[in-house]
């Protein structure tokens, strides 16, 4: 019979070498599909190498592709330290879209470019409330995390369709094509986030406050009070309460710490790229559900979810540029769903080691 059992002692270069390996065998494992789909595997992974690294403006793309993932994976990394399970990166990403949108198009003219920190602070609140509404059923009611943020979602997607689709509201373009074509209203040029170059590099002004904010949230968790109260909580609640812990407010913080990471996130969103509410594009996007896969292949350190979310943003601009009959169609996503897999179960390796008990052992 086989069993597993916890580790005592885990070596530090596993921390690099699990998402290394979980990554090679997710590789592996694509390959195979490539294979039986009548590709050659080689030649599918050079494309995609040329297309996220190599080629002409492929890291100005990656890096943009790679910003919105590096929020969502900040946010559900935040939550998941405490074994809270924000599934609702999503939501959040889009309300704090809505939030930073609104801000921009009602003060972006007059205020121009100061209007960027006020965008960031409104959607980072928008996103931490929407957020909130799911820790405060978990905390008061032991509801479930993971259907409440799920639920949530399809309420944001429902409100921003609405707001472009079914009203006439200040998001709405109501002049032009858009009376008969429904779409968000552009913001104001002097509101647009600014990028900077290195090199023949584009790095959005949304990247560099991402990596800004994953450094922060690692002093959080590792130096602070708060952090040490939230691995207690998530690794004996009995003995936080026993010690004064307040287990309940501490779930809501950590619930809108990860809403508003998320919420920037779609300020960022609207900031660096589209410039534009776009309910429909962000529907498609999934940002907030790859976030997860970022988080976990970056085994909830925040500061490793800038390079995951590197790797993953490069497998979605590839995916872009490579669309086409000769390219296997849902490769990039099913790629990162392999990832995903082989992440959790590097995950479950590091932690645990397999082993082989005679039964007699077991019925005792």
């Amino acid at each position: 019979m086989l069993r597993l059992e916890r580790r005592v002692d885990v070596p530090r270069w596993w921390t690099w070498a699990v998402p290394v390996a979980s990554v090679l065998a997710a590789m592996v494992l694509g390959a195979v599909l490539i294979v039986s789909s009548g590709n050659d595997p080689l030649d599918v992974y050079r494309r995609i190498f040329e297309s996220a690294v190599l080629g002409s403006g492929s890291l100005s793309g990656t890096v943009v592709a790679a910003t919105p993932l590096l929020f969502t994976g900040l946010a559900a990394a935040a939550a998941f330290r405490m074994g809270v399970f924000n599934i609702g990166g999503e939501g959040q990403f889009i309300i704090g879209a809505i939030a930073g949108a609104g801000v921009a198009l009602r003060f972006g003219e007059s205020m121009g470019a100061g209007v960027i920190p006020l965008m960031i602070v409104a959607a980072a609140v928008a996103g931490a409330l929407w957020a909130a509404i799911a820790g405060a059923l978990r905390a008061w009611f032991k509801t479930n995390e993971i259907i409440t943020s799920l639920m949530l979602n399809y309420i944001a997607l429902n409100i921003g369709d609405y707001l472009i689709f079914n009203s006439e509201s200040s998001w709405r373009l109501l002049e032009g094509s858009g009376r008969m074509f429904p779409q968000g209203k552009p913001i104001d040029t002097s509101a647009e986030w600014p990028f900077s170059h290195v090199g023949p590099v584009d790095f959005p002004f949304g990247f560099w406050l991402g990596v800004i904010i994953a450094i922060v949230v690692w002093v959080l968790y590792r130096r602070t009070r708060f952090g040490f109260e939230v691995k207690v909580i998530a690794d004996s609640p009995s003995a936080a309460t026993y010690a004064g812990m307040r287990a309940r407010r501490t779930i809501v913080s950590v619930m809108a710490l990860s809403g508003a990471l998320a919420g920037i996130g779609g300020a960022s969103d609207i900031g660096d790229t589209r410039h534009v509410f776009d309910p429909k594009g962000l529907r498609q996007s999934g940002y907030g559900y790859t976030g997860i896969v970022v988080a976990a292949l970056a085994r909830l350190n925040p500061v490793a979810v800038v390079p995951v979310a590197l790797l993953m943003g490069g497998l979605n601009n590839a995916g872009r540029a490579l669309q086409g009959r000769d390219f296997p169609a849902g490769l990039v996503g099913t790629l990162q769903g392999l990832i995903l897999f082989c992440a959790l179960g590097g995950e479950i390796l590091a932690r645990y080691r397999v082993r082989r008990v005679a039964k007699a052992v077991l019925a005792s």
